[in-house]
């Protein structure tokens, strides 16, 4: 045995030694020259300026017990980190300092000076997440880290423009795209988030030009964008308004006649079933206006004031004070027939917080490579996903695939590597589209401009923070580490970025090196709270990760948030605030996390109670001694060797809170309640030294194979204990370990092993039966109970010292003659039939009354549920988790009601 065994875990001080220890000793390299498989897997790169979240533990915890595990499989592991610049969140955070500090913008700065401070926002702030993520224990390759705005990874961003520029895939135009008022830039889809928000509906009438008094009525959600209305849709097979295609409807303000035109998209049912057609500020109404030719009257800035195509009343008003002022227009008009309550989800800048507006901007846009390869690879599983119902989804949106936006009007980011010619700048720049054809020698694509630059000016654009990552898992590798590592192995993500990042790696994966880009995708949960809503920082309802490490420990965290984690189902994550006795304020508890702390203590005093006992054994000794092995013994051998086997088919089926389900139930009932409990009595002073070496044996090959299998999950205390327990031989480091080529019980009589695992399983449930039957009457914590045994297997008699220890009986009696008397609760075992007599034990008539009592109370509680369920506005009207929690009660009432009722029975 090594050093002592503290009598208190503390978690704090263990993982910081262990994390530096992993550093110093270089555990974490991956060696590009060494000949063992390899395993690799890149980080999905969270922001730079970002901290850490429950979803990055959940989905680095994954990342790490993958690496860790594969390091014990004896692959050489590299799993390379990093940060994405994360050009909107950056740069919006930037431009918030400066306006809360200086009263700046970043305008009132200029690009060069912007930047400036930029990354020296990203050097103050850009270490945090990276040391969170050290702080979680991830046993990344951290001389490996990288950033998507190093020189080296910019230069391959910027080549894979001129790359695509060239081969035709890229091109410039107007299309209508996400814009941010507030950032002033085009944004992805995934940079939208939809919020239902409580607004109004405004009913409104549009005359029908030349038929006196005949209208249209109109529903929408945005008068405010009336005034860019060029036209009206009805159904054609819509029989109110069929006859009204060709006619002209007439724009309230400013007034003009626009076309009625037909499209049969428009559900007659919904509204009224008349759409006002604002091309320039809606995707759909876009494209009815591309099919029917109709006029694109943009009427809102950049910022989201109204300019003068509004109208003079309306020109440089906010788009939400025009709603009010449209509205009041109409009504003063006569036009505005009501105005309802209405709910509908908006889109809303992911970073500003503010809605976006669907706006046509002159962008750069990317026609996807490599399609048909990139479909096929996940069809045919040559990429496999997990769980496999993504792959329908990625199917899909490959099939309805859409030119990439890849521009941004941002500052921070990889600037696009296009040249104008000056004389030429302006006029290029505001062209419908761009080509070389029709820009001829005014310009340039590439890294840098012709003649050194001088009279070129460089586009102004960067490009979407996206259009960096999509290289990720190549980029960040030099050719050594690409010919070792790549195509990677694993990658872990959540599903909500399966197209904005997940396909584009794929794509861009075979356009550059031929090859997919890893071979397996593990979609991880999205944690949720207890009501079921996503977990953010606006709602609250999302706990600071440092703030569960400092309180229970990483390893806790990381092992509860496995055990919550079902593959392909959304995680529950449970936090409870209750007042603070002492100081008057809130406290907050995680029951789940606290469970994975219990577990750590459960592990610590397992182990610390294996050194009180001292002697140092050698576990290689098994087969030596394997003749002496008790049935308890090999029992949980047995089950040591199931568990490592089922593992095996966990992480083969990437099902994590499997295994980490499998390692708690192991350790804290099968090891702990069951083999320790039934082999104390080896550990008294008189007891046989040959047996009290075999218990020892057995003890230390569970504990040091245990350790090896529970490391990925609980890194830290597991490398503490296998320290401390002396497995660490010469000073390994479990961590760099190879898990046991064989079962622990090799060699051994299969038979045998059966046998006594049978034997084992019956001595357990007879236990269960007769501690369950203590507990009925009030005698759980009693030590005096007598029991009396009619054996029905010879055996039986040897394990009884063991079944009394396990029964916290005084005495069990198998001598034979026992005559119940009246009243004497029996029950039948697999051991025979057991009687425990309650003479001495009990007041009879005093515990039919307590009985009787409960039964009472039973049925009353019973009877108010049953009522309850019965009532259909409950059942009907009540969350339905409250509905099947009584259900569930009601069940519960009836079993105990049947047990109360043998329990009086068996006194009478």
């Amino acid at each position: 045995m090594s050093a002592e065994i503290p009598k208190a875990y503390e978690p704090g001080a263990v993982e910081d030694k262990w994390f530096n220890r992993w550093v110093e000793a270089g555990a974490f390299r991956g060696d590009e020259s060494s000949d063992r498989p390899p395993y690799s897997i890149v980080i999905p790169p969270p922001n730079v300026t970002g901290v850490l979240t429950l979803g990055h533990v959940l989905n680095n915890t994954m990342q790490d017990i993958l690496a860790r595990r594969a390091r014990a499989e004896g692959k050489e592991v590299m799993w390379l980190p990093g940060t994405d610049h994360a050009g909107i969140a950056t740069q919006s955070k930037v431009e918030r300092h400066l306006r809360e500090s200086e009263g700046k913008t970043r305008r009132d700065l200029g690009r060069e000076e912007f930047l400036k401070r930029a990354w020296d926002w990203k050097e103050k702030h850009g270490g945090i997440i990276i040391r969170q993520l050290k702080k979680l224990g991830c046993s990344c390759d951290w001389d490996r880290e990288r950033f998507t705005m190093d020189e080296g990874y910019s230069r391959q961003v910027q080549e894979c423009f001129v790359h695509f520029f060239n081969s035709g895939h890229i091109y410039r135009g107007k299309r209508m795209v996400n814009w941010c008022p507030a950032s002033l830039t085009a944004l992805s889809d995934e940079e939208v988030i939809m919020k239902p928000q409580r607004g109004k509906l405004y009913y409104m009438r549009y005359e029908i030009a030349g038929e006196d008094g005949e209208y249209l009525e109109i529903a929408t959600t945005r008068p405010e964008t009336l005034m860019g209305d060029s036209g009206v849709a009805v159904n054609p097979k819509d029989e109110r308004y069929g006859h009204l295609v060709g006619k002209n409807a007439v724009r309230p303000f400013p007034r003009a006649e626009i076309p009625i035109v037909a499209d049969e998209h428009i559900d007659p049912e919904f509204g009224t079933g008349v759409l006002k057609v604002t091309p320039a500020h809606d995707k759909a109404d876009f494209e009815i206006g591309q099919k029917n030719g109709i006029e694109v009257i943009d009427i809102l800035n950049p910022d989201g004031t109204l300019n003068a195509l509004a109208g003079e009343d309306f020109a440089g008003m906010d788009r939400f004070e025009a709603r009010e002022k449209a509205a009041e227009k109409l009504d003063g008009m006569g036009l505005l027939v009501r105005v309802e309550d209405y709910e509908n989800n908006v889109g809303f800048s992911e970073r500003a917080g503010v809605p976006i507006e669907p706006r046509i901007s002159m962008q750069w846009f990317l026609r996807y490579p490599k399609l048909e390869e990139s479909t096929r690879a996940v069809a045919e599983r040559e990429i496999k996903f997990r769980p496999e119902r993504w792959a329908k989804t990625y199917a899909h949106w490959m099939e309805n695939i859409q030119d990439w936006c890849i521009s941004r009007q941002l500052w921070w980011g990889h600037r696009i590597p296009v040249w104008y010619r000056e004389d030429r700048a302006e006029e290029l720049r505001g062209a419908e589209s761009l080509d070389r054809e029709t820009a001829g020698d005014a310009l340039y694509v590439g890294l840098e401009p012709p003649d050194g630059g001088a009279g070129w000016v460089q586009d102004e654009d960067v490009l979407d923070t996206w259009f960096s990552s999509w290289l990720w898992p190549f980029a960040t590798m030099d050719e050594a580490t690409r010919g070792k590592f790549y195509p990677t192995t694993d990658l872990v993500t959540g599903p909500d970025i399966i197209f904005f990042w997940v396909a584009r790696m794929i794509m861009a994966g075979y356009e550059f090196t031929g090859e997919k880009p890893f071979a397996n995708v593990f979609f991880t949960s999205i944690i949720r709270d207890k009501q079921g809503r996503k977990m953010s920082k606006s709602l609250g309802n999302s706990p600071d990760p440092l703030d569960l490490i400092a309180k229970y420990g990483a390893d806790a965290l990381r092992f509860s948030v496995m055990r919550i984690a079902p593959t392909g189902t959304d995680v529950r994550f449970i936090e409870e605030k209750k007042r603070d006795k002492k100081g008057g304020g809130e406290e907050s508890s995680c029951p789940q996390v606290e469970e994975g702390r219990n577990f750590a203590n459960k592990l610590w005093n397992a182990c610390r109670f294996r050194q009180m006992q001292g002697g140092t054994v050698d576990s290689d000794q098994l087969s030596v001694i394997s003749g002496r092995l008790s049935i308890y013994d090999l029992d949980i051998l047995a089950k040591l060797d199931a568990l490592a086997a089922d593992l095996v088919r966990s992480f083969e089926a990437y099902k994590f809170q499997e295994s980490a389900s499998r390692l708690y139930d192991f350790f804290w009932n099968e090891f702990c309640d069951w083999y320790l409990e039934s082999i104390k009595s080896h550990f008294r002073d008189d007891a046989e030294p040959a047996r009290r070496e075999a218990a020892l044996v057995v003890f230390d090959t569970v504990l040091s194979r245990y350790l090896q299998l529970l490391h990925p999950f609980m890194p830290h205390i597991s490398e503490e204990l296998w320290e401390k327990l002396g497995f660490a031989e010469g000073g390994g480091l479990l961590m760099q370990t190879p898990l046991p080529g064989a079962p622990a019980l090799e060699g051994v009589d299969p038979g045998r092993v059966a046998e006594a695992a049978s034997r084992a399983s019956a001595v357990f449930e007879t236990t269960r039966l007769a501690r369950h039957l203590k507990a009925q009457y009030n005698l759980a914590a009693n030590r005096n109970v007598k029991f009396h045994l009619e054996p029905e297997v010879g055996w039986a008699t040897e394990e009884l010292d063991t079944l009394k220890l396990l029964c916290g009986a005084g005495e069990i009696d198998a001598s034979g003659g026992y005559l119940p008397t009246a009243g004497t609760p029996t029950f039948l075992t697999p051991l025979g039939k057991m009687y425990m007599p309650l003479e001495g034990l009990v007041d009879v008539e005093a515990e039919r009354e307590r009985i009787g009592k409960e039964i009472a109370k039973a049925e009353k509680d019973l009877k108010q549920i049953a009522g309850k369920l019965a009532n259909a506005n409950f059942t009907e009207r009540a969350p339905k988790e409250v509905v099947e929690e009584n259900r569930e009660r009601r069940e519960a009432l009836k079993v105990r009601v049947e047990q109360l009722g043998e329990m009086l029975a068996n006194l009478s």
